[in-house]
């Protein structure tokens, strides 16, 4: 039977936060953090004199990385010490936009129709802003946590050369060491039309490869064509890859993801969700669900073309002809493995398959590369998370869940800080516009977000 949900309520915040709240994330979406023209670095600059502004030390605020463009702030907020530090991450860049291709500016914050838009309003500005103004918020109020909470806004998830957190970890891990890590790049509120359906908190992701995929061929004139044209052999691979999904699979976590999502479904979704449980799933719930991408990329690797580039006169046979193919794959398959899935499904010796890094450097063979295994978060963590949710969203469930992106998430695991994806952002299921046109944020659920952190790092600090 459905449980009907009550609407979200804007948080109660008083005018004075919701201005500063406001005015800090129009600042962030409009200094542009792209990789190719944009620089973190003024963003990070622009946080830490809001901190310095607000009364921070200037020795608990910092600005640096490895050259002028991609700088990181980290930032701590003094506690007793009664334990050990919390590290909260978030990325300060964003995915290239094209002014032509949106309906506003993309590096404007715009407010219409409820709705805040700009690059970053998802992916993940939004909760810079969130944070930035908690920290400021609780500041103000003189709360002192019972361990140091610390914010690192960081470089290069997107991509790029200089990953923040990375490079803080091997640079400057004084400053980030923690307990655990709160990743505020993953999790977040499920809604649908608004109404919630259930708070995700990331326990594993996705691990993200590039492939590059290349045929060469002598060329010629266009007026002698062949059937042997790099083109068609770059094409032809791309058509088989959209044919040939990768298997079913499940793991710990989205399995009691289903289990917990089917409870909160109806009709045939939720009979499915139940038939891809058993022994062995159900064929056809499992296509069913597939067709639904949000569902079909938590239940395989997923491998799609991305970048095409080919030919170099209008006149004249190709000689070369690329395109990039992005996968996200499941923990348990290393990226060579999927590399060579994707030459076993091309089945093409012309078609070459090379792996791409972060710089755009091309491999024949993947560096090791896999994916973190299932954290499921601990009592301390997900306890404060499930009694905010029930103040906040009318006792919607906490469900733990895998990323189906990649996040910065995998820095910090491997360096041995336990990591979950929590955030308070509220986005409806069908609205996920992150790396995509027109991105926005509905105005009520920022400033729920606003109000979500801040309880959740006083329930997470408190002298207990």
């Amino acid at each position: 039977m459905a449980v009907l949900l009550r609407p979200i309520a804007a948080a109660s915040l008083d005018e004075a936060t919701r201005h500063l709240a406001r005015d800090i994330f129009q600042q962030l979406i409009e200094i542009n953090t792209t990789d190719s023209v944009g620089s973190t670095t003024v963003a990070a600059d622009a946080m830490a004199k809001r901190l310095l502004d607000a009364g921070f030390p200037a020795e608990d605020v910092k600005v640096l990385g490895p050259n002028s463009r991609k700088g990181n702030m980290v930032a701590r907020y003094r506690g007793t010490g009664a334990r050990k530090p919390i590290l909260i991450i978030g990325h300060l860049d964003v995915v290239e936009a094209r002014r032509s291709d949106w309906t506003t500016d993309p590096f404007q914050f715009i407010e219409k129709d409820g709705y805040f838009y700009g690059r970053g309003t998802q992916d993940m500005k939004v909760s810079d802003a969130v944070l930035v103004t908690d920290f400021i918020r609780l500041h103000r109020e003189h709360y002192v946590p019972d361990r140091d909470i610390i914010l690192a806004l960081t470089a290069d998830e997107e991509g790029g050369q200089s990953n923040g957190v990375d490079w803080l970890l091997k640079n400057h891990r004084d400053l980030i060491d923690a307990e655990f890590v709160l990743n505020a790049d993953a999790g977040g509120v499920t809604t649908k039309n608004g109404k919630p359906v259930n708070v995700d908190v990331e326990a594993n992701e996705k691990l993200y490869a590039d492939y590059e995929l290349a045929t060469t061929n002598p060329g010629g004139h266009s007026s002698l064509p062949t059937p042997d044209n790099a083109i068609y052999h770059v094409a032809d691979a791309l058509v088989r890859l959209q044919q040939t999904p990768f298997p079913f699979e499940l793991n710990p976590v989205t399995r009691v993801y289903f289990e917990r999502r089917a409870a909160l479904e109806t009709g045939q979704t939720a009979a499915d969700m139940k038939a891809i449980l058993q022994t062995p799933p159900d064929a056809g719930a499992v296509a069913r669900l597939s067709a639904d991408a949000r569902f079909n990329s938590l239940m395989r690797t997923t491998c799609v073309a991305t970048m095409m580039e080919a030919g170099h006169a209008p006149n004249a046979l190709p000689q070369l002809a690329k395109a990039n193919v992005n996968c996200r794959i499941l923990p348990g398959h290393s990226a060579e493995q999927i590399r060579l899935e994707l030459v076993r499904i091309f089945a093409d010796p012309k078609v070459r398959v090379r792996y791409v890094d972060d710089a755009r450097n091309v491999y024949d063979k993947t560096p090791e590369k896999n994916a973190f295994p299932p954290i499921l978060p601990p009592a301390e963590v997900l306890k404060p998370l499930a009694k905010i949710a029930d103040e906040m969203w009318n006792g919607v469930p906490v469900i733990p869940e895998m990323e189906t992106g990649a996040s910065d998430s995998i820095y910090t695991v491997a360096a041995g800080l336990p990591s979950y994806g929590i955030n308070g952002i509220a986005i409806d299921q069908d609205d996920v516009r992150a790396h995509g046109k027109d991105e926005r944020v509905r105005v009520n659920a920022f400033y729920d977000g606003v109000e979500f952190y801040y309880r959740y790092l006083k329930a997470l600090t408190s002298v207990r």
